[in-house]
């Protein structure tokens, strides 16, 4: 058979072997067999799909020039040219909202830029709720958009049926209504941007395959392609599909995680009362389904429970074919199109298209430089929403590439989230076919992947595990969530999927009492360590460097500090123990290990007497928690663990019942009092069971990363990744103290904050104690809602934990005064953030609360006074 597609809004046929014949794609480029291979570029690009395309015209914009862009067969004929062609800004998090909103504002002003029709059509889409879960998540996604300025109406059933003509409401809740939405032709504006980018100077070759990536002392030096070598100091992989393979092509292999998975959509005939090109867009995500105008029919395909992974062996084929049709696959989709659009029954179908998609482990695209390769960045594993992402991420890209770092926030994207660990086909098979699903599954607080699971454990894990453990992972690192008590049941706390007060609320509230009043351990060896040795004084120099905290110190103590950029933000944070003169242990946060190893390596000098090295893997770490932790460890040692023995941010080698050598600190990550002891893998299990069983008489128990949460919230305690990042700086939390202004070394970001602390920073980290909120009743906060001051908007949430202590809800986020004039931003004033009246908006409803600057133990103190002022009234009243 032979195949006839009729593509959106244009009238080009994908017929026979499925080649492009657009006569536009002339206009870039003739035939590049005739063209000559340059001998050398600036950049290479390898892939002419949006995203290459994308990327090159962003470089062009910023003044680039010397760009070559490659692709394997013809323009846009991979994934690009069988897109559905929706851009929508309904995301789940908000560097992706940012993304696709400012691609929706790129497409739009195209068509003006280069003459070229891309099909643009402001449509709107309706996300739809069939029930009350749903219906909130929408509501929060509303919350957070309006934050960004992105205009969205949270609407009844009668209002989507004036809206749509086709969708039945009977069993409907609500929708959100995002009026800015639109839908495009893909090839059209792939088409676009290659020629606006041609029109700057990009030479686009096609029929032109990258062979390998040659890489000289870590940095990329030429292309080879099966036409000659390019020689180049920056490559850049947009091979969507192929970017795996290519990656692994290189001389120095990249990781770049992702697989491929059928995707199915329908397309009809026009109905007899043919759709109007402007009618809304539908997003039916408990249905599973997406819906948008087609010459006058519809296109629908969505996201099914069992997905068919493809091309999983060797390199695939040049161009992307239409595959097989598979209507017993389609058939639950098409079931509950007709459910949705009833009416839909009398249509005649045109097509079913089946093209691949690629996913990555964490439904999130990735960007950035690759780890270990310096020139080489990659845009790749859009997770079906390639054309809402491609104009935002492109910018981000090219920025990046440009100024060293993009203008947004992008670690939630950045490819230094994963390892190699991430790269074996197995998983990626396995956690793409979960993957798929959950792109319009609900998603609730603190929900966890089930694939790919186990693969990095502490030794510990099978003894905890059958204490209760309940696991959650981070990357690839299981770590316990919380301990099931003998005789709870077991299924239900693994249920407990909810916006509201979750199962484990009293399980986690022990746990937190027994660190405040006794013994708690918890297995914390996913954090990474990193030991930094050197001959002479290279190690300490290095660090003095990258840490905004003096590390000088005395032989034995601990520093806070963070890593910082040259604007000041935060590109780690951690603590470091000076072991000797000339060497240092560094433990950071587990998702650290790829992009802390690549900061500290990109920033050391080439000195063999320098030397670095991963040890994440050699030490199983415990953190001893709670006021009788110092108990349990002097019976185990001999050796008295009082602060004056054993003061506070110190380390010491020390023996632990039979175990030698273990490295004990005094530090709990939480404010607790307590330890963190560093013990040689094989020493695990022996040092565990002698503190639980020398712990017995004070009371010890297991505890998991729940609790340590709430600890550190209610403590004030800012996380990387959570609460800092590349933009945060030291003075906007509070953490100036940490900072070696006093000493005359040239640290990393160190003009930036002189600079800031002469102005005053615009911004300033706090914490929120929600008043007049139910626990039983009430929507738990979470992250990113919207924070009020005065009824003006005034930052966002960053994190939050119920405070056992406090009995209250704390969030942490941060707040700014109103730009001055011209849109400049206002020096921030502790008088500014006392003054407020607070609020908090959780989806869409408002709770007051009370902001604090600074973590008060009084607060504690107040409580404690309330609950015996309490217990005092219940005497007397008895």
């Amino acid at each position: 058979r032979m195949y006839r597609l009729l593509l959106p809004q244009t009238g080009y046929k994908l017929a026979g072997r499925g080649l492009w014949t657009s006569p536009h794609c002339m206009a870039v480029s003739v035939d590049s067999q005739l063209l000559p291979l340059p001998s050398q570029a600036r950049v290479v690009i390898c892939g002419g799909g949006i995203m290459g395309t994308s990327v090159a015209f962003h470089l062009a914009k910023l003044g680039w020039t010397d760009i070559v862009l490659l692709e394997q067969g013809r323009l846009g004929a991979g994934t690009t040219r069988l897109c559905a062609g929706i851009v929508s800004v309904a995301k789940p998090i908000s560097i992706e909202c940012q993304m696709a909103n400012y691609s929706n504002s790129l497409y739009l002003q195209l068509e003006e830029e280069t003459g070229i029709k891309t099909g643009y059509v402001n449509t709107g889409s309706l996300c739809l709720a069939q029930n009350q879960d749903r219906f909130l998540s929408l509501k929060r996604l509303a919350s957070r958009l309006k934050v960004m300025g992105i205009s969205c109406n949270i609407i009844k059933p009668k209002e989507v049926a004036k809206l749509h003509p086709l969708v039945n409401i009977h069993d409907l809740v609500g929708a959100l209504h995002l009026p800015a939405d639109a839908v495009v032709s893909p090839p059209d504006v792939n088409h676009a941007l290659a020629v606006a980018a041609a029109g700057r100077g990009v030479q686009i070759l096609e029929r032109t395959t990258v062979q390998q990536v040659l890489v000289e002392k870590g940095q990329v030096t030429a292309v080879e392609t099966d036409r000659g070598s390019i020689e180049c100091e920056y490559f850049v992989n947009c091979a969507g599909q192929w970017a795996y393979e290519l990656g692994q092509a290189s001389e120095t292999k990249v990781s770049v995680p992702l697989h491929g998975c059928e995707h199915f959509y329908l397309l009809t005939k026009p109905l007899q009362e043919p759709l109007p090109p402007s009618t809304p867009v539908v997003m039916d995500m408990d249905g599973r389904l997406y819906a948008r105008p087609w010459q006058g029919g519809l296109l629908s395909g969505g996201f099914e429970k069992n997905p068919k992974p493809i091309f999983t062996e060797g390199r695939n084929q040049l161009e992307i074919q239409n595959m097989q049709e598979d209507w017993d696959h389609f058939e639950p989709m098409l079931s509950a199109l007709l459910r949705r659009m009833p009416s839909l029954e009398s249509a005649e179908i045109h097509q079913l298209v089946n093209c691949p998609e690629s996913f990555t482990p964490d439904m999130r695209c990735l960007m950035g430089e690759t780890p270990g390769i310096s020139g080489y960045y990659v845009l790749a594993g859009m997770n079906s929403s390639g054309l809402s992402f491609a104009g935002g991420a492109g910018k981000y890209l090219a920025e990046w590439m440009t100024y060293g770092y993009p203008t947004a926030n992008v670690w939630p994207l950045d490819i230094k989230r994963f390892g190699n660990l991430q790269s074996s086909r197995t998983f990626l098979r396995h956690r793409v076919m979960e993957v798929m699903p959950l792109l319009y599954e609900l998603k609730v607080p603190r929900w966890d992947f089930q694939t790919g699971r186990q693969l990095r454990t502490s030794p510990l894990y099978d003894r905890l595990d059958t204490q209760g453990a309940r696991w959650m992972e981070k990357h690839g690192f299981e770590r316990p969530k919380y301990f099931v008590p003998p005789g709870k049941d077991l299924l239900s706390l693994d249920q407990s999927k909810t916006f509201y007060k979750p199962d484990w609320f009293d399980i986690v509230g022990e746990e937190v009492k027994c660190c405040k009043e006794a013994v708690c351990v918890i297995d914390m060896s996913s954090f990474t360590k990193f030991e930094l040795t050197s001959t002479k004084d290279q190690a300490l120099d290095l660090l003095q460097h990258l840490c905004a905290n003096d590390l000088d110190v005395p032989v034995g103590h601990i520093v806070h500090t963070g890593m910082l950029n040259e604007r000041g933000g935060y590109e780690n944070d951690c603590s470091v123990a000076r072991l000797s003169k000339n060497s240092f242990f560094i433990v950071s946060p587990t998702d650290q290990q790829v992009h802390c190893w690549s900061w500290i390596k990109k920033h050391m000098p080439n000195d063999p007497d320098l030397h670095l090295e991963d040890v994440s893997w050699k030490y199983t770490a415990l953190n001893l928690i709670g006021p009788r932790a110092m108990d349990v460890l002097a019976e185990l040692s001999y050796v008295s663990m009082t602060p004056d023995h054993f003061p506070s941010m110190f380390c010491k080698e020390m023996s632990v019942g039979y175990a030698n050598g273990i490295r004990v600190m005094s530090m709990t990550h939480t404010g607790e009092p307590g330890f963190m002891l560093y013990m040689p893998i094989e020493y695990a299990l022996h040092v565990y069971n002698e503190v639980m069983s020398v712990g017995q008489k004070y009371g010890i128990r297991n505890s998991g990363y729940y609790a340590l949460r709430s600890l550190r919230i209610e403590k004030f305690f800012a996380f990387w990744g959570q609460d800092l990042d590349a933009f945060t700086t030291p003075l906007e939390c509070g953490r100036e103290f940490r900072v070696k202004f006093d000493k005359d070394t040239d640290f990393l970001g160190r003009e930036a904050l002189l600079q800031q602390r002469q102005d005053g920073p615009s911004r300033r980290f706090v914490m929120l104690v929600l008043e007049d909120h139910d626990t039983e009743l009430d929507l738990w906060p979470w992250w990113g809602e919207p924070i009020y001051r005065n009824g003006q908007l005034a930052g966002t949430t960053t994190s939050s934990a119920y405070s056992y202590t406090l009995e209250r809800h704390v969030c942490l986020g941060f707040v700014s005064p109103p730009p001055g004039p011209e849109g400049l931003p206002t020096p921030i004033t502790p008088d500014f953030i006392n003054r407020g009246d607070y609020e908090v908006d959780i989806a869409g409803q408002r709770y007051p609360a009370k902001a604090k600057l600074y973590p008060f133990s009084s607060l504690f103190a107040q409580q404690k006074r309330r609950k015996e002022d309490m217990e005092l009234s219940n005497l007397q009243a008895k």
